[in-house]
């Protein structure tokens, strides 16, 4: 959905990755309003985001031309949600003791929406005892944190304190204004198509593309959720903001990943298209064809039951399975769901799902049957996710 963000930016060299941010925010289809502190032109020139923005740029607290003076009052008025990205360690002190002393604090006092800050900084700031005060100050007054990363900086020393990247902070920032459904939920979730090998360079595989998982790892991060993601063959970029995500190519592999990670797990989403075959005679080498003519005969063996195994733990976590079929789809749900001996199964038809950018599913659960519309998968998630929350509540 649309939105309308203001989007603050603080005196640092990571200014510059903000002008990239604007431009996915606009393509994103968001009206962007960009608010500069003095220290950040020297930085980057207003004309630059106003360009990319399409708006005037703020950088005195009592000017603009909306003549009233008022304009830091205004700005904070008509956004859905700000977002002060670089965030100095000045800034954030600032904010987190309440003082107004400049156009991007006094936007921050002067707020009605949520505020959501992306620190950037050498990383001796990032962990100096003050900071770190400030960081705690700001998250136990509502302030989402959108924590750095750790890399090479711009003074040449390497560790946490880089800013997010543009992208990444595009995905988070829709976070901002969820609810949080599913704050203090771990959960682990299974995503893409596994491979199973014939040799080095062959083998089983599936055409799922992955975005339903992903989708569902970044709806359940939206709504608060530390998410977890054991992937293997994925299409679309992973998501930023994931307590961990962990490849894991074949059947075995991610039912090894799994069972690694499951403990102390409140929710498993298993999502990921996993082969219920194995190739039992996988070559080392490449097969060649002989002079036979005959085709090679390629043996297979059943892969281990992910879903299932997690459902038959002794103290399982609540598991959600899902139902990719070709034909009799909720007939096969049903008893795909009493099989398992699961409380949760999402349903599809494989032509209306895999490798396409929409779905349209059932959820069976106890209460019965709960036809979606078709949607695209990033909705379907949300409302998964919202029907999950309900179940757990």
């Amino acid at each position: 959905m649309s939105k309308h963000i203001l989007l603050g930016i603080s005196g640092g060299i990571a200014a510059y990755k903000s002008c990239e941010l604007v431009r996915l925010l606009k393509k994103q289809g968001h009206e962007v309003s960009v608010a500069m502190s003095r220290a950040a032109t020297e930085f980057v020139h207003p004309n630059t985001f106003q360009a990319l923005s399409g708006n005037p740029v703020l950088v005195d607290t009592h000017g603009s031309g909306d003549g009233n003076g008022m304009a830091h009052i205004n700005l904070t008025r008509a956004a859905d949600v700000m977002l002060i990205a670089p965030a100095t360690a000045n800034t954030l002190a600032k904010i987190a003791h309440g003082v107004a002393d400049n156009l991007l604090t006094n936007l921050a006092a002067a707020r009605k929406c949520p505020l959501a800050v992306a620190p950037a900084m050498n990383v001796e700031m990032w962990f100096n005892p003050a900071n770190q005060r400030n960081i705690a100050q700001l998250r136990q007054d509502g302030v989402h944190i959108f924590n750095p990363a750790s890399g090479e900086q711009a003074c040449g020393e390497v560790g946490v304190g880089r800013m997010l990247e543009a992208v990444e902070l595009a995905d988070l920032l829709a976070d901002v204004s969820t609810p949080q459904t599913l704050a203090g939920k771990k959960v682990l979730l299974t995503a893409g198509a596994t491979f199973e090998a014939i040799d080095p360079v062959r083998g089983i595989t599936n055409i799922s593309s992955g975005q339903m998982g992903l989708a569902l790892a970044r709806a359940c991060r939206a709504a608060g959720a530390e998410v977890t993601l054991i992937y293997g063959q994925v299409q679309a970029p992973i998501p930023a903001g994931l307590a961990q995500a962990v490849q894991a190519v074949s059947a075995e592999a991610m039912y090894a990943a799994v069972h690694r990670h499951i403990g102390r797990q409140d929710i498993f989403i298993a999502v990921a298209a996993v082969a219920d075959y194995k190739v039992k005679n996988s070559h080392a080498q490449k097969l060649k064809k002989d002079l036979s003519g005959s085709p090679p005969l390629i043996e297979l063996a059943e892969n281990p039951d992910i879903l299932a195994s997690v459902a038959a733990l002794p103290q399982p976590p609540f598991c959600v399975g899902f139902a990719a079929e070709s034909e009799r789809v909720l007939e096969y749900a049903r008893i795909k769901r009493a099989k398992k001996n699961i409380p949760m199964l999402v349903a599809n038809q494989v032509a209306q799902a895999m490798g396409k950018d929409s779905n349209q599913v059932t959820i069976l659960d106890k209460h019965g049957e709960t036809a979606l519309p078709q949607m695209s998968k990033a909705d379907t998630a949300t409302a998964i996710v919202a029907h999950l929350a309900d179940l757990l509540a």
